[in-house]
């Protein structure tokens, strides 16, 4: 039986980075609001199950480069699009994690940030610069930019 988690942002920022679960399933609300999910970590599973319910909000999915996401389930009851910085080819064999997108979206957008991009959007935040802080007082490394680079569950 697979965990689910769930994330909920309300008029504000959610940020869910580095190794912070092994759940396969996600259940995302949002509403005139953000969120942010790294699903880089090793940890997960190889099938990912995503249900959004969004209203004029944004969420950025945070993924390796061999990652496929699967659309075809989510409902758009309005204006919205998903924007991905280098969408996987039909043609090619998925060799990574897959992502599966459910749910209805109403005025909203969903970003999808690979490689660098991804690692670039984790490193930019608070939670990256306590990661270094940690890292350094603890003589190792951090693992929000890299989650494989740890096996660390703390959330941030």
């Amino acid at each position: 039986m697979s965990l689910t988690e769930r994330v909920h942002s309300d008029h504000g920022l959610v940020k869910h980075l580095g190794n912070w679960t092994e759940a396969g399933r996600f259940e995302v609300k949002a509403r005139h609001g953000a969120a942010v999910l790294d699903l880089r970590s090793p940890g997960l599973p190889d099938d990912v199950e995503i249900h959004l319910d969004m209203e004029r909000a944004m969420v950025k999915l945070l993924v390796d480069d061999d990652t496929t996401v699967d659309h075809w389930n989510l409902r758009w009851t309005a204006r919205g699009k998903i924007k991905d910085s280098r969408p996987s080819s039909d043609d090619a064999k998925p060799a990574g994690r897959r992502i599966h997108l459910s749910g209805s979206a109403t005025n909203s957008e969903i970003r999808v940030h690979r490689g660098g991009i991804a690692i670039l959007s984790a490193m930019f935040s608070r939670a990256y610069v306590q990661d270094v802080r940690h890292a350094h007082r603890a003589g190792g490394v951090p693992t929000i930019d890299q989650p494989a680079r740890g096996t660390s569950h703390d959330r941030h």
